[in-house]
């Protein structure tokens, strides 16, 4: 984390300004040295070098052409043009005298201009039509060139971070150049800077997005205090000497310093266990030569030590890791994410030229669902298969359209609530039944639907009209969620941040941030508060304002949502305010009863509400009063003694169950002579099935107690049929030769998608790949025989 100033100019001034105010800020409000400011430009861009020399005075010999680290491009295609960059020189006892062309660890860059005056097209590049200016300025570096230090790190902003790295971990800094001691100190200082500006912006540690980013860097600066020997936390030194140094300038800091602290120290304790686990086998790992997709995928999965730290670490290592196998074995995670995602009903529209060409001819459409729900409307544009239609006939085979209205009372999907859906029917007879609305383009709404009846054509007149009862349901359920939120700051304090939502109108779910599951008293406040507001019946005001004046009321934002100059505040009842731009109640009494079905995790720090309301809450009481009297049948009792009458069933169940695992288990020992003798040169290897993995290991040492001298490795599937378990004994003297069971069941353990301890004379392990049990038999045949062999070649 670094800071960079910067500026924009959209169509106004351009190279020349851009250049003489860049030069005039640097040598006459900065004060820096002139002849230590060198220049560079595109080998193309003689337009930029005449400025610089000519109006501003740079001396030739101080001007240099690179070619692609001085050309910006957003993408393949779209905005790109060439750059300018000043250039500071530290002096001689730092590089080769020439310039940054020579030696940029010696003429370190503070500053970028970009000129982008160019839109790169597949057929070529032409001119835009209102050239702009990017300008960058490194803080950091200008302050190191200010306070005339060689690096960031000895600044007055940097340095006292340096310094609690020092401390944290008795390590004594040594400057520039610096050593691999140095490097680590430097990474603890600016991790520990970013790590306490992401907590305070109410970004907590899981492994999605933002907050795999935050997780990744604390991980990271943990991974390198422990490689200078820190046995102590040290992620709390470093945000707490963050607050000090930026608190002033960042208030919300200081206003976090508890929140930051709590959360850092918790991640890092949390991970440093991980560490010690991952190191620990990594370092056998990399001893024996690159890392398989298998392994990287077993620290990743069964240990939870990450992959870039695999990656990074045996890269310092001169190793390698196959990241194409551990790929692979990420496929079904990343299908599994992928359909949850699907699940969560967020479908964007694509962006295709249609929808630009759309948005470029009609302008935003007017949105007039907040105080209508049927709108007089013209046709503007049809799409279908990506590709603009004057129009779409319903007996044509092809009746699927994406429909643009000039103004619409069709909520897009956005910020977590759904679509709308409904009928857009013209004056010429055509019907069409909206099945979602989404953005096609920002301020661009897409009615995607299907032609019922006659033929839709652009420029046709239409009414549009919601489905009103759907759009009842989908607000009472937004409003609802502000109420939540409300109350759960309430019930654990202002810790508590939204982290995603889903509005629909069967339910709506409530992400946000916490470090543990809430009770049962706990979840009944949270739903008792919500609740007694919605009795309130209190007025709900929805209203624009200034981002500004939004703040001042008090309107809770959000760490990465997008707010212009004009925001949307919701004002539910007395207690709740904040900003969200969806559909909402006029009171509070429209929501109806509110009931939470669930709450639970979906990550690290990250819990999930989901929750009813009104008819919806109506019809789970029904259902629910149902089921009881259901049971209460079933069990031949009243409805109020159904709890008590379940329990004395299940504790009846649970001693049935006790005695036929004892009877297997028995059953199961009674035949270990067998397996004894049927030992080939000291080794039993064998397949059963139905067993838990107690009693396979009851009777993995049966054997093994029968056998005398040897080593008994046994694998099955546990009584459900669902998993595979892994049980390995290993005699006495065995063990005293360095025979260990737990490194025999390591890759049949893995196999199956487990783990396993690493006991020397029992290990018992398994996981959820029941098909992979062969694969696993053959794994503990060859491992045992390879430990034997071993064993007798070193006797």
């Amino acid at each position: 984390f670094f800071e960079m100033l910067g500026n924009f100019s959209f169509g106004d001034y351009f190279k020349t300004e851009a250049i003489t105010w860049a030069w005039e800020l640097v040598t006459e409000v900065l004060q820096l040295d002139r002849d230590r400011l060198w220049v560079t430009v595109h080998v193309s861009d003689d337009e930029a070098a005449a400025i610089w020399r000519d109006e501003v005075g740079v001396p030739a010999e101080r001007i240099q052409r690179l070619d692609e680290d001085n050309f910006w491009r957003m993408a393949d295609t779209g905005p790109c043009g060439p750059s300018s960059e000043i250039f500071w020189d530290l002096g001689p006892e730092f590089g080769a005298e020439g310039g940054p062309a020579v030696d940029e660890n010696r003429y370190v860059e503070i500053w970028n201009l970009v000129f982008m005056q160019f839109d790169q097209r597949p057929e070529g590049r032409v001119p835009l039509p209102s050239p702009s200016i990017d300008t960058g300025a490194g803080l950091d570096r200008c302050l190191a060139a200010l306070q005339g230090v060689p690096t960031v790190w000895d600044t007055d902003i940097f340095r006292p971070l340096v310094a609690a790295a020092e401390r944290a971990t008795g390590v004594e800094y040594g400057g520039f150049p610096g050593t691999d001691r140095d490097v680590s100190l430097r990474i603890l200082a600016e991790h520990g800077r970013a790590m306490a500006f992401l907590v305070a912006d109410g970004v907590v540690p899981s492994n999605e997005e933002r907050g795999y980013v935050l997780r990744r860097i604390i991980r990271r600066a943990v991974r390198h205090a422990f490689l200078l020997g820190a046995t102590d936390a040290i992620t709390p030194a470093l945000t707490d000497a963050t607050v000090n140094v930026m608190g002033a300038a960042y208030p919300e800091l200081e206003r976090a310093r508890e929140s930051i602290e709590r959360t850092v120290r918790r991640e890092e304790e949390r991970f440093r266990q991980t560490l010690e686990r991952g190191l620990d086998m990594l370092d056998d790992l990399v001893r024996q030569g690159d890392i398989s997709g298998k392994d990287a995928f077993f620290l990743h999965d069964t240990l939870g030590f990450p992959i870039d730290l695999t990656g990074e670490i045996a890269g310092e290592r001169g190793r390698g890791v196959d990241l194409e196998g551990f790929q692979e074995r990420m496929a079904d995670q990343r299908a599994r994410a992928l359909e949850a995602h699907r699940a969560s009903g967020v479908h964007a529209a694509p962006a295709t030229d249609a929808y630009r060409e759309l948005l470029d001819e009609i302008g935003p459409v007017e949105f007039t669902g907040r105080s209508e729900l049927e709108t007089k409307a013209k046709v503007r544009g049809l799409v279908r298969d990506g590709t603009r239609v004057s129009s779409v006939d319903a007996g044509d085979g092809a009746t699927q359209v994406g429909i643009v209205l000039d103004r619409t009372p069709f909520y897009a999907e956005s910020g977590g609530q759904v679509g709308d859906t409904g009928t857009i029917t013209t004056d010429d007879g055509a019907v069409v039944a909206v099945v979602d609305t989404q953005y096609g383009l920002p301020d661009l709404v897409v009615h995607h639907g299907e032609v019922l009846e006659g033929t839709i054509t652009e420029g046709a007149e239409a009414t549009a009209q919601v489905d009103e009862v759907r759009r009842d349901r989908i607000r009472r359920n937004h409003t609802a969620t502000h109420l939540l939120h409300w109350a759960l700051r309430e019930v654990l304090g202002t810790d508590v941040k939204q982290a995603g939502s889903l509005v629909a109108p069967d339910r709506l779910r409530f992400d946000f941030s916490y470090h543990e599951a809430l009770t049962a008293e706990q979840l009944e406040r949270v739903e008792d508060l919500a609740n007694a507001e919605v009795l309130t019946s209190a007025p709900v005001r929805h209203y624009e304002t200034t981002k500004e004046h939004a703040e001042e009321l008090g309107a809770i934002a959000f760490f990465g949502d997008k707010y212009g100059d004009l925001v949307r505040v919701l004002e539910a009842g007395e207690h709740s305010l904040e900003l969200c731009g969806g559909t909402h109640v006029h009171s509070l009494g429209f929501i109806g009863p509110i009931k939470i079905l669930s709450e639970g995790s979906i990550g690290a720090n990250l819990r999930r509400i989901e929750a009813l309301t009104g008819d919806g809450t109506l019809a789970f009481f029904r259902d629910a009063e149902h089921a009881l009297a259901r049971s209460a049948e079933l069990l031949k009792v009243g409805r109020a003694e159904v709890p008590e009458r379940v329990e004395r069933l299940m504790a009846e169940v649970k001693q049935l169950r006790g005695e036929l695992d004892d009877e297997r288990a028995r059953q199961a020992v009674s035949e270990s002579g067998d397996l004894a003798a049927a030992a080939v040169d000291g080794i039993v290897v064998a397949r059963r099935d139905g067993l838990t993995n107690d009693t396979l290991r009851k009777l993995a040492l049966a054997t093994r107690d029968a056998l005398g001298s040897g080593v008994v490795a046994l694998a099955g599937l546990t009584p459900d049929g669902q998993k595979a378990a892994v049980a390995v004994a290993v005699t006495k003297d065995l063990v005293a030769g360095g025979v260990a069971a737990g490194a025999i069941a390591g890759d049949a353990a893995r196999a199956v998608g487990g783990g396993t301890g690493k006991q020397p004379d029992v290990a018992v392990g398994g996981g959820p790949k029941a098909d992979a049990i062969d694969e696993a038999l053959a794994l503990l045949t060859t491992g045992a025989a390879a430990a034997v062999a071993a064993r007798t070649a070193a006797s």
